[in-house]
């Protein structure tokens, strides 16, 4: 039986925030749907998630969130220039081969981007890392051999990335179990969040 009662994250919560009242939201690989509910009921805001897997999808649909099945590798064509106010990855970036293509079309298509993915550079993934060990922690809760993530990066690895790509970063944070982490937060926080737009 699916649970469309569950709330977002204490992470989830801190990134909504971000997402003005009343936006058009997009929500690439939005999940279960929980965090685009969530900005719907308390943030006024309308617009669509893009998922791939079925289970997801249906959770999605139980709660009366608008969801598109779509795998995020075949882009976003479907989507004129600034469709949307706001266009969210969270822990999408991670799982995807063309990341560079992905971050255009995210600020194309939206007028904000919103990403956030598992910061490699938090202090107890780099003492696993020097103890030989790739690490496993409850932000990457994976072993090396069954990831789903298929690269990892640093707030510093996204800030090189997003100038390369010509994109102007409004804000930047880490956070640590809901926590913005804004002092050194690519060494005390668990994962990355940038806010940004097309330069």
């Amino acid at each position: 039986m699916l649970k469309t009662d569950e709330q977002p994250s204490a992470d989830q919560l801190s990134i909504a925030r971000l997402v003005p009242h009343g936006s058009r939201v997009l929500d690439l690989g939005c999940g279960d749907g929980a965090l685009l509910a969530h900005l719907i009921r308390e943030r006024g805001c309308t617009g669509y998630g893009v998922e791939i897997d079925d289970t997801n999808v249906h959770a999605c649909v139980a709660r009366g969130v608008n969801v598109i099945q779509l795998n995020l590798e075949e882009g976003l064509a479907m989507f004129a220039d600034e469709s949307f106010d706001v266009v969210l990855q969270i822990d999408t970036l991670q799982h995807l081969r063309n990341v560079e293509v992905m971050l255009r079309e995210t600020a194309r298509v939206g007028r904000i981007g919103i990403v956030a993915f598992p910061n490699f550079g938090h202090w107890p993934n780099r003492l696993a890392v020097m103890r030989g060990r790739m690490p496993v922690t409850k932000v990457l809760p994976y072993q090396w051999y069954d990831t789903p993530n298929i690269r990892v990066g640093t707030l510093q690895d996204f800030e090189a990335l997003a100038q390369q790509n010509h994109l102007k970063i409004l804000d930047t944070f880490g956070l640590q179990d809901g926590r913005e982490i804004r002092f050194w937060p690519n060494a005390r926080a668990s994962r990355a969040v940038f806010k940004f737009q097309r330069d």
